[in-house]
């Protein structure tokens, strides 16, 4: 910190527990600002959190969460908080159709963008005729596609002469499952910047992470890095009104009052309205966060009486479950104990209404698709978590309500997966929103030059040569 050796260090509240408010908490308690972050769940890690579900004495992640090599950010926040052992890496990716054909995309020795051209040539869940199709359109992407703020991804598409099969068994997959959307409600900036930062730019770009511990344990090493750095983490404390001062910002805190020098709001879009104060200030961020709509995530947790699949992890093909993560392997748990399972549907507006006894048997009737052993297996027990507003639906033209990390408060500052952070709503969107606010936090603070934020994943091979 500048200033002089006695000064006591400036205060910062966090409101919000999850991935943005401990990327900023942490950032913030490592550049020597003293941090006291609130949430008002009794965990922390926000959407990517998990729980002893009392229905089945289990404790599951709220959703499945994964990330790319591509996600430099949150990488270097894994490596900072210690935990990056906990991240297993996967270098293949199974794509299942029903009937239990497989087709494998993994890198090879060729240099990006063609790294996994052999195995995407062999893989018999497209045609010739798809994958010359796939070509054009990922060197279109990969010379930059151009997005007019009205065209949607699917129309983008066709119009680069995909066909049906090409779309449903590879762009719509790999797509729905980033961006949390469909297509057709999916801006052609992010759909093509999941597919030339993970796909093109290089073969540890494209590599997939994930936990091999629960989610909260992940992000309780968060909460130990900011109380290690003289900060405190409170639970069950809900920020509910903030009030900003030339020389300091007032906030109630589970009908405290309280006050510090400087403010980090990470809330949800959907929720951060209620705790701006009244007045003309806040109007143009309530009117943006208003903007934005909610995408569902459809969590289905399964637990067999035998193993049903030798694979890890699979994409699934052609029906309403699209991922399957064999968490009883992911967490090292013995063969003996039987197959615990989590399928997880992305954009599942369609389950929203649907009861949880319904989309069991649907889960488990389209897994023994996949899976013939699921047929003879045992369900033992069961559970379904919805997390319907999990993400902000990355819409066309959806950057123009995407609001800065700097606030109408010269003290308080934005972060969440929702702002401006040039990223879709996923994990490193999140993380870079914390770095962001951290550094416009730091700025304010007289710390000049503060730098968390981490640059994209360099290409390689020949996607160096494009710009």
């Amino acid at each position: 910190m500048s200033g002089a050796a006695n000064q006591p260090a400036p205060t910062v509240a966090v409101a919000g527990g999850g991935l943005a408010g401990l990327a900023a908490g942490c950032a913030l308690a490592q550049a020597g600002f003293r941090v006291n972050l609130f949430e008002r769940r009794p965990y922390l890690g926000g959407r990517a959190s998990s729980y002893q579900h009392p229905g089945t004495a289990e404790v599951v992640d709220n959703c499945q969460h994964v990330l790319l090599g591509c996600c430099t950010n949150l990488v270097d926040f894994y490596r900072r908080i210690g935990v990056e052992e906990k991240i297993r890496w996967f270098e293949r990716l199974v794509f299942v159709e029903p009937g239990g054909r497989q087709s494998a995309i993994s890198p090879s020795w060729l240099p990006a963008p063609l790294h996994t051209a052999p195995s995407f040539l062999l893989a018999p869940s497209l045609g010739a005729g798809d994958k010359l199709a796939i070509a054009r359109a990922m060197l279109a992407i990969a010379r930059g596609a151009q997005d007019n703020g009205r065209e949607n991804f699917r129309q983008w598409l066709e119009r680069h002469g995909q066909t049906p099969r090409a779309i449903d068994r590879f762009w719509k997959v790999v797509l729905v499952s980033a961006l949390n959307e469909e297509l057709e409600r999916s801006s052609v900036r992010y759909g093509a910047q999941v597919f030339r930062e993970s796909f093109l730019k290089s073969a540890a770009a494209g590599r997939m992470g994930v936990p091999t511990v629960p989610l909260t344990e992940l992000y309780n090493a968060a909460g130990e890095y900011i109380r290690g750095r003289g900060g405190e983490v409170q639970l069950r404390a809900p920020v509910e009104a903030f009030s900003a001062e030339d020389e300091r910002v007032r906030l109630c805190v589970a009908g405290k009052e309280l006050t510090c020098d400087f403010a980090v709001l990470a809330l949800p879009f959907n929720v951060v309205g209620a705790v701006l104060p009244r007045g003309d200030d806040a109007e143009p961020l309530r009117r943006a966060a208003e903007q934005l709509e909610s995408s569902p995530i459809t969590g289905i947790h399964l637990w067999f009486d035998r193993q049903i699949t030798e694979l890890e992890h699979a994409v699934l093909l052609d029906r309403t479950i699209q991922w399957m993560f064999h968490k009883s392997k992911l967490l090292g748990r013995s063969a003996e104990g039987g197959s615990y399972l989590e399928l997880v549907v992305s954009s599942s507006k369609s389950l929203v209404e649907t009861s949880r006894n319904e989309i069991v048997e649907l889960a488990v009737r389209e897994l023994g698709e996949f899976f013939p052993q699921a047929r003879q297996a045992r369900l033992v027990k069961a559970t379904v978590i919805k997390e319907v507003h999990a993400t902000y639906s990355p819409a066309p033209g959806v950057d123009r309500h995407r609001p800065p990390a700097v606030t109408a408060w010269p003290r308080v500052f934005l972060a969440g997966d929702w702002t401006a952070t040039g990223w879709p709503a996923t994990m490193e969107g999140a993380v870079r929103s914390g770095y962001m606010a951290a550094e416009a936090l730091a700025r304010s603070a007289g710390m000049r030059g503060t730098r968390f934020l981490l640059s994209d994943l360099h290409a390689r091979g020949l996607m160096r040569l494009l710009p």
